[in-house]
């Protein structure tokens, strides 16, 4: 049997909003069984849902790993997409509470399996740990609305030499081209499902994710441009267009401004938009059945209407990238000291009672899937 096949996103992010979560778009409310993961940190969450994960793309389904934009080891939830199940952690800052309880979601306490005396014996830790966490965030997140207001600047100056005209008509052409002899479906009403697929983490801003995105798509048109270029808005058009055509799409998000998208991918078309502005940049060759057509907005500015504006410009890129570092630094302080609460709750932790419980979780989801006979893993 050959494994699954794995796609890998972020559920929430750090962005210049604070953390912003599209948790409500996981998966579908109806869902067969939605598994929301409580317990505190160290506990071993994660891991459960990771195993979980690996034996289900081990007997050839599908998984989709949400990542955790706050740990670049750590998975938010994981989802088996062709049965509808997914495990969700349900702690801080995403909270996550049964909408349904027993007919939908249940919770599953890893709290259940710790010695709370071992516990208490770090109270006083914890309180302080968990209060310097909250810290560090809140001065990474008002270093990333600093920087949303330099950015601001940065796209005003680009914004007022660009030939919109210019940009007009490159946008209709890309429109025509990438919605070209698609019927409307007018039989349905069109979905959209919103993530990130690329994220400000401790190790900065990863996008090494894409690629499992795209592993279906066979037309990739690549968007580039200066910030202020109109990027976000083509995006934003192609979201609109294939909306009113009825087709699904799944929307991904800028992950420094949330209200602006970097991804569009249309899984009826196979078709995919993406911003490729650095730090965006994505080669295609990795996937030999891509093909990617390049667009790029910085052709219709004026560049001697801008020249006028090139010390101001480049006073605006050092502050906004030193504003952005100086985020990326306190988010990574905050893993490390995360990294120490966790010791509090590690050795307190009954691990072998954690597995057995994984496995009685994963049965279930296998009994699950035989009420979905027309799905059938990947065979080898």
């Amino acid at each position: 049997m050959n494994q699954g096949k794995l796609r890998k996103v972020f559920p929430g992010g750090n962005t210049c909003e604070g953390f912003y979560s599209f948790y409500d778009y996981i998966i579908e409310p109806d869902a067969t069984r939605i598994f929301v993961v409580k317990g505190g940190p160290g506990v071993g969450k994660s891991t459960f849902m990771r195993k979980i994960g690996e034996a289900m793309l081990a007997k050839g389904y599908d998984v989709e790993y949400h990542c955790c934009s706050s740990d670049n080891g750590s998975l938010d939830a994981v989802v088996i997409p062709a049965i509808k199940v997914a495990l969700i952690d349900g702690t801080a800052p995403h909270i996550v509470d049964p909408k349904n309880p027993g007919a939908v979601d249940e919770i599953i306490h890893l709290g259940d399996y710790w010695d709370e005396a071992k516990m208490r014996a770090h109270k006083k830790d914890i309180i302080k740990v968990n209060a310097r966490i909250g810290r560090l965030f809140r001065i990474a997140y008002s270093a990333l609305r600093e920087a949303k207001v330099i950015r601001e600047e940065w796209e005003s100056y680009v914004s007022e030499c660009m030939n919109e005209a210019q940009v007009n008509k490159a946008m209709a052409n890309l429109l025509e081209n990438m919605f070209k002899g698609v019927a409307p479906r007018y039989d349905r009403p069109a979905k959209t499902r919103h993530l990130f697929a690329t994220a400000i983490t401790p190790d900065g801003i990863i996008t090494g994710h894409v690629e499992s995105l795209l592993q279906d798509v066979h037309q990739l048109y690549a968007i580039s441009g200066e910030p202020g270029s109109g990027t976000p808005q083509v995006l934003a058009r192609i979201c609109e267009l294939a909306h009113d055509k009825g087709l699904h799409t799944e929307i991904f998000h800028c992950p420094f401004n949330p209200k602006n998208i970097d991804l569009v991918i249309i899984p009826e078309l196979k078709v995919a938009a993406m911003n490729v502005q650095p730090p965006h940049t994505y080669d295609p060759s990795g996937l030999p059945e891509l093909t990617a057509m390049k667009i790029n907005l910085s052709n219709y500015i004026d560049q001697n209407k801008l020249a006028d504006y090139a010390h101001e410009i480049s006073s605006t890129t050092y502050r906004y990238q030193a504003c952005l570092d100086r985020a990326v630094s306190y988010i990574r302080q905050a893993k490390l000291t995360h990294d120490k609460m966790e010791s509090f709750y590690v050795p307190a932790m009954n691990f072998d009672a954690i597995n057995a419980k994984r496995e009685e979780i994963l049965q279930r989801i296998l009994n699950y899937a035989t009420e979905f006979p027309d799905v059938i893993p990947v065979a080898g």
